[in-house]
């Protein structure tokens, strides 16, 4: 959350100062777990919207945490949007990751859901690497991070 808080100052920063979106009354702000797009209108706010994923890109958060809301009529003719940030693992989305492990993973390998993660354990570290492949060579529609506690 505090590389998408410090992308968000960056962006807004940049929407500021950039000239092609002077008197445009541009804005980005962070409440929560969601960004507020402002602008006046549509292209300028997708131009907003494009600066403000080059700065999470560049801070290394995944675009698929964003959730992206529709495009609404604001006052005086602007337009804005909101968009959500995704953490954590859904409920779901845990199942399903847990199914896919059991059916693709090698003999030894067990996996449980713990809070917002899913926790694989097993004796070999080849199998451990093995279904961390796997699970990247997949598309669950959120950003996976792995975590090796066996060094």
């Amino acid at each position: 959350m505090q590389e998408v808080k410090n992308a968000v100052d960056q962006a807004s920063r940049e929407v500021a100062t950039r000239f092609d979106f002077k008197d445009t009354g541009s804005t980005v702000e962070l409440s929560g777990q969601e960004v507020h797009l402002h602008s006046a209108t549509e292209d300028r706010l997708k131009a907003v919207l494009q600066v403000l994923e080059e700065k999470l890109v560049k801070r290394q958060v995944s675009l698929k945490a964003l959730d992206h809301g529709k495009v609404e009529e604001a006052a005086k003719g602007t337009v804005r949007q909101t968009i959500g940030i995704k953490a954590g693992i859904g409920s779901d989305q845990a199942r399903a990751i847990n199914r896919f492990i059991k059916e693709k993973s090698p003999k030894g390998i067990s996996s449980q859901t713990q809070g917002e993660q899913v926790r694989v354990s097993g004796k070999k570290r080849d199998d451990l690497q093995a279904v961390i492949a796997a699970l990247k060579a997949e598309d669950f529609g959120v950003p996976l991070q792995y975590t090796n506690f066996r060094d």
